[in-house]
């Protein structure tokens, strides 16, 4: 199973999507700080709303297999930059959740992901469990391993690919 790290503004269903994806009945619990359990990184919404601390966003993003950035599918704007995968060194999923609100624009929040190049983007909605097994399976894929000195080519060349 790949570790998931995810990230996203607040209220965008970090914690709700883990609660799903282990199964769990819904509750709501805000996240105060970087919560590594599992298969799972669940980090403050507040950390990607701010540049100043946004940055330790990417020193815990090296202890997962791939990283996610969750846009509830009705929020206003992203706070996410185009090509904002520079700074990584694992693939980028996108998550759209709330896909099912009355005020959900998905396109908007798929070009949104699109724009931050997005390996593949998920549609979910945590509470009717809706894309939730899709997301399930992708993480259940196995993780490709690389040696060291394949990693070292791979970054002289400037290759991002992962597979």
């Amino acid at each position: 199973m790949k570790r998931l790290f995810l990230m996203g503004r607040s209220e965008a269903g970090k914690t709700s999507l883990t609660q799903a994806l282990r199964g769990e009945k819904l509750h709501y619990h805000k996240t105060q700080y970087t919560y590594a359990d599992g298969d799972a990184i669940d980090t403050p919404g507040e950390y990607s709303e701010s540049k100043q601390v946004g940055v330790g966003l990417v020193c815990f993003s090296f202890e997962s297999d791939v990283v996610a950035i969750l846009v509830a599918a009705n929020e206003p704007f992203c706070v996410f930059a185009p090509n904002c995968n520079a700074f990584l060194n694992r693939p980028l999923i996108g998550i759209i959740t709330k896909i099912n609100a009355p005020n959900a624009n998905v396109p908007m929040a798929r070009q949104w992901l699109q724009n931050c190049c997005c390996e593949r983007i998920f549609l979910v909605d945590n509470s009717t469990g809706e894309g939730i097994s899709e997301l399930r399976d992708y993480l259940a894929e196995d993780v490709p391993t690389i040696s060291l000195e394949e990693a070292k080519a791979r970054q002289r060349v400037g290759r991002r690919d992962w597979a």
